[in-house]
């Protein structure tokens, strides 16, 4: 499968997702842009605070048509532990078959401690309401990030 590309259509693909959910990209079609943004891993300082700046823009978000969806390679049951405990206002989908994560090309060589493992860089992608993708961001600094993309959003 070959990874997407700035201004083209996004393969269509269908995850599980917390609520007991599978969540395809055609299910926005139409209707809604689509904001994906992938993280390293549940309940991690970063991605907890990411995803608290994504909730706490959700009403923004909502009134440009555009649905918030966090994604990474963690297990639905921890999936839905992180978003009770922070409040999460989205969705967040379950790719431990890392299929998502490869068509986006977020699994890159991280080195920790000296030590170099796969793992999912931070990034951001909006797919417009025809399936386009439209804007992206890799190796994302959180902070101030979400207003980036909310002002991305609004100039759709």
């Amino acid at each position: 499968m070959s990874s997407v590309a700035l201004d083209k259509p996004v393969p269509e693909f269908s995850l599980p997702a917390t609520g007991d959910k599978n969540i395809s990209l055609s299910d926005f079609k139409g209707k809604q842009n689509v904001v994906i943004y992938f993280y390293p891993k549940d309940s991690t300082p970063g991605c907890t605070t990411e995803g608290q700046d994504f909730r706490d823009n959700h009403a923004a978000f909502e009134s440009e048509d555009t649905v918030i969806l966090g994604v990474s390679r963690d297990g639905i049951k921890s999936h839905e532990n992180f978003k009770a405990k922070q409040a999460f206002n989205f969705d967040l989908l379950s790719d431990k078959e890392e299929e998502l994560c490869k068509l986006f090309d977020v699994i890159k060589l991280k080195k920790m401690y000296g030590k170099e493992s796969l793992g999912v860089e931070r990034s951001t992608f909006i797919i417009d309401k025809d399936g386009i993708l439209r804007k992206e961001w890799r190796g994302v600094k959180v902070k101030g990030h979400v207003d980036e993309v909310l002002e991305a959003v609004r100039a759709l």
